[in-house]
């Protein structure tokens, strides 16, 4: 595993209840309403290059339908932390055994324009674990090389209007997936935290 991706990380014992990196920008657009906790998983595949593993959300979900997402969703009451939602989630959506899963450390939590407040979770899965969408909620799996997001020539920014706001955004395209919103926020705050962006 890369180096400078391990030195980038938060620890694990680092607490989750913190704001988002963008919560200013949030508040402007949401107020000081208490964010929803969430965790989403970005699993990274052992091997040779690493890949990073992706979901593309079925289009008869309530929200986000249709779009790429890492594994993850909203903590339930049962769940201990941030770790334990985002296995949770893993193992519902993609069938990802906990026991191939090897924590790493968090990145920065980020505020959703949904009410959320996630905290991804980076972690190293094995590199034989069998991923199996769940149909209900997960159209596809997939997996795209950890160097393509390293690779400055592969971030897009671009700015949208939103509720009578310019937000600055950044996207990644890669065979044929268009990795946007708080996906892309997320390996943004990866890239940043490397060095790399």
């Amino acid at each position: 595993m890369n180096d400078d991706l391990l030195q980038a990380l938060l620890p694990l014992s680092t607490p989750t209840d913190t704001p988002g990196w963008n919560h200013a920008d949030m508040n402007e657009l949401l107020g000081t309403a208490q964010r929803r906790p969430a965790a989403v998983l970005l699993a990274l595949r052992d091997g040779e290059s690493p890949l990073v593993v992706f979901t593309v959300r079925t289009d008869n979900l309530q929200s986000h339908a249709g779009q790429v997402a890492l594994p993850g969703g909203r903590a339930d009451p049962g769940d201990a932390d941030a770790l334990a939602t985002a296995l949770r989630e893993s193992e519902e959506e993609i069938g990802l055994d906990p026991a191939q899963v090897t924590p790493l450390g968090y990145l920065d939590n980020f505020d959703t324009i949904s009410g959320y407040r996630i905290t991804p979770v980076v972690a190293r899965i094995a590199e034989h674990s069998q991923l199996k969408a769940a149909p209900a909620e997960v159209a596809e799996v997939f997996e795209v090389p950890l160097a393509f997001f390293l690779d400055p020539a592969n971030l897009r920014r671009y700015t949208m209007e939103f509720r009578g706001h310019r937000r600055e955004m950044v996207e990644f395209v890669h065979g044929g997936h268009r990795i946007w919103g708080a996906t892309a926020a997320i390996l943004l705050n990866l890239l940043k935290r490397m060095g790399r962006a």
